[in-house]
């Protein structure tokens, strides 16, 4: 069984997505919002389709590693059963998606090939 690695601040500048589904838009859309809201933090758009390397409807949020102590905690405490991926910015997309990749929740499978094949 894979272990989940959980997010260490060690980066510069983070993304973290969080994924939802049809039936779980609304809680999704809550907590980005309340997320950008409450840390004054640059929230993406939602989107309601895969999109890059995402394989489910995903929403990103951009922050640094000022906040990172203060957001992973609260991201944990409120995304209610949805499954969160944060990763460091580094300009390296693939290792960023993976090496640099930590989870709140259940891993995602992410589908890497626009990193490799570039």
């Amino acid at each position: 069984m894979n272990s989940i690695k959980r997010p260490i601040n060690r980066h510069q500048i983070y993304h973290a997505h969080v994924y939802f589904e049809q039936e779980t838009l609304a809680q999704a859309q809550q907590l980005c919002a309340q997320a950008g809201e409450q840390f004054g933090l640059r929230v993406g758009r939602v989107h309601q389709r895969p999109i890059g390397p995402h394989t489910m409807w995903s929403c990103q949020i951009v922050f640094d590693n000022k906040e990172f102590e203060s957001l992973i905690p609260w991201l944990d405490a409120h995304r209610n059963g949805l499954s969160v991926l944060v990763h460091g910015l580094t300009g390296d997309d693939l290792q960023d998606h993976t090496e640099h990749a930590y989870w709140l929740g259940e891993q995602v499978i992410l589908d890497l090939s626009e990193f490799v094949m570039a």
